[in-house]
């Protein structure tokens, strides 16, 4: 089978690169900086797995390059998500900004002046500019990954753009299949690293209200397994399947599991108030991250977000690991390049 990757420099699409390759796909890796995608691959499989790859350019919203990404290709990846203001300073016109990553590991693709500053309106724009050249290319299957939707209370703007982007690749293509996870947990993973971030910083981990909802944290290693399975288990057209660990999770309870599996004591304190523009921009900078990515995620924390079904793994054929096997695992993977302060 002949697969195509977008966002093949972001986390998870530098994992399933060489996953498909081991399988014996014909694997394509799309990026919009070659060298960055080459380099992530040879970071996620250094014994060489993925060799045989073919890196190419392109842009999904501009759609440079994908005419050619596409061309006889039966089942398309679509890991991309736009979460961040363009850098200052860069030069105008989409194809030449630089893409950074996501949440969830993808590659998030920036905006050019003549777009909005909406990341809602840039991935409906890349979704839609994908969706038409894959038909046009004749593509069977697209794979998306995206986020769930809360059941008790109205989705963020964060997560009714991911629906809207499921939308219109599972309508474009009617045998497409969508996966929705909340928190991947990997070394890699910038919401994981984010709460490692402020186990390490924060002497007391002060927590709004949002540490009381749940959600069901699910490996790396699963995703990728899932995301691989997706590609080739037939009758699962037009679906969307919530994908989450064994284990569901207040969010004060995984950052005290995280902390504890650290080799580390940090008391919690809690407040009854989210905050989240003053709370989320204080996070942000504790953590080392960018607030135009904190932000959004953290305007998602309203309530549970919880698996809808929990046949996904069983359907795809996938055995969960233990919410402690995922963080014992990433942690493992990151200290083969970076120490953590807090060990």
């Amino acid at each position: 089978m002949r697969i195509l990757v977008t966002g093949a420099s972001g986390f998870v699409g530098s994992l399933l690169v060489p996953r498909l390759h081991s399988e014996g796909h014909i694997v394509r890796a799309l990026g919009r900086d070659p060298a960055r995608v080459s380099a992530a691959l040879q970071e996620s499989a250094p014994d060489g797995e993925a060799e045989d790859v073919e890196v190419l350019r392109g842009d999904v919203l501009s759609g440079a390059g994908l005419d050619r990404a596409l061309a006889q290709v039966d089942v398309a990846y679509y890991l991309i998500h736009s979460m961040e203001r363009p850098p200052a300073g860069t030069s105008p016109g989409p194809s030449s900004r630089p893409s950074a990553r996501s949440s969830s590991g993808s590659t998030v693709m920036d905006s050019g002046p003549a777009l909005s500053d909406s990341f809602a309106q840039r991935e409906r724009i890349a979704a839609q500019t994908f969706a038409r050249a894959a038909v046009s290319a004749g593509v069977a299957r697209i794979v998306y990954l995206g986020g769930p939707l809360p059941r008790d209370h109205a989705a963020s703007r964060h997560l009714a753009s991911r629906e809207q982007v499921q939308r219109i690749l599972l309508e474009a293509i009617p045998d497409s299949v969508a996966l929705r996870a909340s928190i991947v947990i990997g070394a890699r993973s910038r919401s994981f690293r984010f709460l490692v971030h402020l186990i390490e910083r924060l002497p007391i981990l002060t927590l709004p209200a949002w540490r009381s909802f749940r959600s069901a944290p699910i490996d790396e290693r699963d995703v990728i397994e899932l995301l691989s399975a997706a590609a080739t288990t037939t009758a699962l057209g037009s679906r969307s399947l919530d994908i989450g660990g064994p284990e569901v999770l207040s969010y004060e309870a995984m950052i005290s599991r995280i902390a504890d599996l650290m080799l580390v004591r940090r008391p919690v304190l809690g407040f009854g108030l989210n905050m989240t523009g003053v709370a989320g921009r204080v996070a942000a900078a504790i953590g080392a991250e960018d607030p135009e990515l904190i932000l959004p995620l953290m305007e998602s924390l309203q309530g549970d977000l919880l698996p809808g079904d929990a046949d996904a793994a069983e359907l795809l054929g996938v055995q969960l690991h233990s919410f402690d096997s995922a963080v014992e695992h990433a942690l493992r993977v990151w200290e083969q390049s970076e120490l953590l302060a807090a060990r």
